[in-house]
Protein backbone atom coordinates (compact mmCIF):
# COMPACT_ATOMS: atom_id res chain seq x y z
CA UNK A 1 0.00 0.00 0.00
CA UNK A 2 1.19 3.63 -0.72
CA UNK A 3 2.10 5.75 2.41
CA UNK A 4 2.25 9.58 2.26
CA UNK A 5 1.58 9.99 -1.49
CA UNK A 6 0.47 13.18 -2.71
CA UNK A 7 -3.34 13.60 -2.14
CA UNK A 8 -3.79 10.86 0.46
CA UNK A 9 -6.27 12.82 2.23
CA UNK A 10 -8.48 13.95 -0.52
CA UNK A 11 -8.40 10.13 -1.38
CA UNK A 12 -9.62 8.96 1.92
CA UNK A 13 -12.87 11.53 2.03
CA UNK A 14 -13.71 10.45 -1.67
CA UNK A 15 -13.36 6.69 -0.81
CA UNK A 16 -15.34 7.26 2.59
CA UNK A 17 -18.41 8.84 1.00
CA UNK A 18 -17.95 6.20 -2.14
CA UNK A 19 -18.20 3.13 0.66
CA UNK A 20 -21.01 5.01 2.55
CA UNK A 21 -22.93 5.35 -0.14
CA UNK A 22 -22.50 1.86 -1.32
CA UNK A 23 -22.60 0.45 1.49
CA UNK A 24 -24.02 2.71 4.33
CA UNK A 25 -22.30 4.35 7.04
CA UNK A 26 -22.80 1.59 9.74
CA UNK A 27 -21.02 -0.54 7.76
CA UNK A 28 -18.01 0.66 6.70
CA UNK A 29 -15.16 0.31 8.37
CA UNK A 30 -11.66 2.59 8.80
CA UNK A 31 -9.79 -0.62 7.57
CA UNK A 32 -11.92 -0.62 4.00
CA UNK A 33 -11.73 3.14 3.40
CA UNK A 34 -8.04 2.93 3.66
CA UNK A 35 -8.13 0.49 1.40
CA UNK A 36 -10.13 1.84 -0.77
CA UNK A 37 -8.04 5.16 -0.92
CA UNK A 38 -4.51 2.91 -1.02
CA UNK A 39 -3.20 3.77 1.97
CA UNK A 40 -2.41 2.03 5.53
CA UNK A 41 -4.95 2.63 8.43
CA UNK A 42 -2.09 4.45 10.24
CA UNK A 43 -1.98 6.97 7.24
CA UNK A 44 -5.80 7.04 8.03
CA UNK A 45 -5.03 8.01 11.35
CA UNK A 46 -2.40 10.83 10.67
CA UNK A 47 -5.72 13.01 8.59
CA UNK A 48 -8.73 11.76 10.36
CA UNK A 49 -9.03 10.31 14.27
CA UNK A 50 -12.32 8.44 13.15
CA UNK A 51 -14.55 7.87 10.04
CA UNK A 52 -17.34 10.46 11.26
CA UNK A 53 -13.90 13.49 10.86
CA UNK A 54 -14.30 12.54 7.17
CA UNK A 55 -17.32 13.97 5.99
CA UNK A 56 -16.54 17.61 8.31
CA UNK A 57 -13.05 17.36 6.43
CA UNK A 58 -12.33 21.47 5.88
CA UNK A 59 -14.80 22.67 8.32
CA UNK A 60 -11.99 24.68 9.95
CA UNK A 61 -10.82 26.20 6.70
CA UNK A 62 -14.74 26.93 6.15
CA UNK A 63 -14.84 28.72 9.05
CA UNK A 64 -11.92 30.80 9.05
CA UNK A 65 -12.81 31.77 5.34
CA UNK A 66 -16.07 33.02 6.04
CA UNK A 67 -14.96 35.02 9.12
CA UNK A 68 -12.23 36.33 7.19
CA UNK A 69 -14.54 37.34 4.09
CA UNK A 70 -16.58 39.00 6.96
CA UNK A 71 -13.86 40.79 8.33
CA UNK A 72 -12.58 41.83 5.40
CA UNK A 73 -15.84 43.40 4.22
CA UNK A 74 -16.33 46.97 3.78
CA UNK A 75 -16.48 48.80 6.81
CA UNK A 76 -20.31 50.10 5.56
CA UNK A 77 -20.94 46.76 4.87
CA UNK A 78 -24.68 45.90 6.09
CA UNK A 79 -24.63 42.35 7.76
CA UNK A 80 -25.84 40.59 4.80
CA UNK A 81 -23.85 42.50 3.15
CA UNK A 82 -20.45 41.43 5.07
CA UNK A 83 -21.85 37.79 5.53
CA UNK A 84 -22.14 37.85 1.48
CA UNK A 85 -18.58 38.74 1.52
CA UNK A 86 -17.62 35.76 3.53
CA UNK A 87 -19.76 33.73 1.34
CA UNK A 88 -17.74 34.54 -1.79
CA UNK A 89 -14.43 34.08 0.30
CA UNK A 90 -15.03 30.47 1.52
CA UNK A 91 -16.61 29.96 -2.28
CA UNK A 92 -13.05 30.22 -3.99
CA UNK A 93 -12.14 27.01 -1.58
CA UNK A 94 -14.42 24.91 -2.98
CA UNK A 95 -13.59 22.93 -6.54
CA UNK A 96 -14.10 20.25 -8.67
CA UNK A 97 -13.94 17.64 -5.97
CA UNK A 98 -16.01 19.02 -3.98
CA UNK A 99 -18.78 19.40 -6.93
CA UNK A 100 -18.72 15.90 -7.58
CA UNK A 101 -18.85 14.69 -3.89
CA UNK A 102 -22.23 16.49 -3.60
CA UNK A 103 -24.56 14.27 -4.53
CA UNK A 104 -22.91 11.26 -3.12
CA UNK A 105 -22.30 13.44 -0.02
CA UNK A 106 -25.79 14.29 0.11
CA UNK A 107 -27.40 10.69 -0.03
CA UNK A 108 -24.88 9.27 2.75
CA UNK A 109 -25.51 11.39 5.14
CA UNK A 110 -29.49 11.41 4.47
CA UNK A 111 -28.90 7.48 5.23
CA UNK A 112 -27.66 7.78 8.61
CA UNK A 113 -28.44 9.65 11.64
CA UNK A 114 -25.11 9.97 12.96
CA UNK A 115 -23.79 11.81 10.01
CA UNK A 116 -27.02 14.45 9.95
CA UNK A 117 -26.30 15.25 13.25
CA UNK A 118 -22.96 15.63 12.34
CA UNK A 119 -23.91 17.59 9.45
CA UNK A 120 -26.42 19.82 11.91
CA UNK A 121 -23.66 20.42 13.85
CA UNK A 122 -21.37 21.71 11.58
CA UNK A 123 -23.90 24.26 10.34
CA UNK A 124 -24.20 25.44 14.01
CA UNK A 125 -20.19 25.69 14.12
CA UNK A 126 -20.28 27.70 10.74
CA UNK A 127 -23.70 30.04 11.97
CA UNK A 128 -21.42 30.62 14.95
CA UNK A 129 -18.16 31.25 13.15
CA UNK A 130 -19.93 34.25 10.94
CA UNK A 131 -22.06 35.47 13.72
CA UNK A 132 -18.65 35.97 16.30
CA UNK A 133 -16.77 38.13 13.09
CA UNK A 134 -20.07 40.19 12.74
CA UNK A 135 -20.22 40.97 16.38
CA UNK A 136 -16.61 42.07 15.85
CA UNK A 137 -17.68 44.51 13.38
CA UNK A 138 -20.46 45.69 15.80
CA UNK A 139 -23.40 43.86 15.16
CA UNK A 140 -25.85 43.43 17.71
CA UNK A 141 -25.58 39.67 18.69
CA UNK A 142 -29.20 39.10 17.56
CA UNK A 143 -28.45 40.40 14.31
CA UNK A 144 -25.16 38.41 13.88
CA UNK A 145 -26.99 35.28 14.97
CA UNK A 146 -29.74 35.95 12.27
CA UNK A 147 -27.24 37.01 9.11
CA UNK A 148 -25.23 33.56 10.11
CA UNK A 149 -27.93 31.48 10.21
CA UNK A 150 -29.20 33.19 6.71
CA UNK A 151 -25.20 33.02 5.76
CA UNK A 152 -25.41 28.98 6.64
CA UNK A 153 -28.65 28.31 4.64
CA UNK A 154 -27.57 30.46 1.63
CA UNK A 155 -24.45 28.50 1.31
CA UNK A 156 -26.16 25.07 1.59
CA UNK A 157 -28.50 25.96 -0.71
CA UNK A 158 -26.15 27.50 -3.06
CA UNK A 159 -24.19 24.44 -2.62
CA UNK A 160 -26.51 21.83 -3.73
CA UNK A 161 -27.81 23.64 -6.62
CA UNK A 162 -23.93 24.18 -7.93
CA UNK A 163 -23.25 20.30 -6.99
CA UNK A 164 -26.45 18.95 -8.40
CA UNK A 165 -26.86 20.81 -11.93
CA UNK A 166 -24.77 21.01 -14.92
CA UNK A 167 -21.24 19.53 -14.58
CA UNK A 168 -19.47 21.61 -17.71
CA UNK A 169 -17.13 22.61 -15.10
CA UNK A 170 -16.60 26.13 -15.95
CA UNK A 171 -19.34 27.20 -12.85
CA UNK A 172 -17.54 28.49 -9.86
CA UNK A 173 -19.74 28.33 -6.20
CA UNK A 174 -19.68 31.82 -5.50
CA UNK A 175 -22.49 32.97 -7.74
CA UNK A 176 -25.15 30.31 -6.46
CA UNK A 177 -24.07 31.21 -2.84
CA UNK A 178 -24.94 34.65 -3.50
CA UNK A 179 -27.91 34.34 -5.45
CA UNK A 180 -29.09 31.83 -2.86
CA UNK A 181 -28.85 34.72 -0.12
CA UNK A 182 -30.28 36.85 -2.29
CA UNK A 183 -33.43 34.96 -2.29
CA UNK A 184 -33.63 34.43 1.40
CA UNK A 185 -32.55 38.50 1.47
CA UNK A 186 -35.95 39.18 -0.36
CA UNK A 187 -38.11 35.96 1.82
CA UNK A 188 -37.02 37.26 4.68
CA UNK A 189 -38.14 41.17 3.67
CA UNK A 190 -41.33 39.76 2.83
CA UNK A 191 -41.87 38.44 6.54
CA UNK A 192 -43.26 42.21 7.51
Amino acid sequence: MARWEPGARERLVVAAVDLFTEQGYDATTVAQIAERAGVTKSTFFRYFPDKRDLLVAGQETLRQLLAEGIAEAPEDASPLDAVAAGLARASTAMGSMNRELGPRLKAAVAASTELQQRDALKSVSLAAAMATALVARGVPDAVAALAGELGVLAFKRGYAEWSEGDRDGTDELAPYTLAALDELRAASASLG
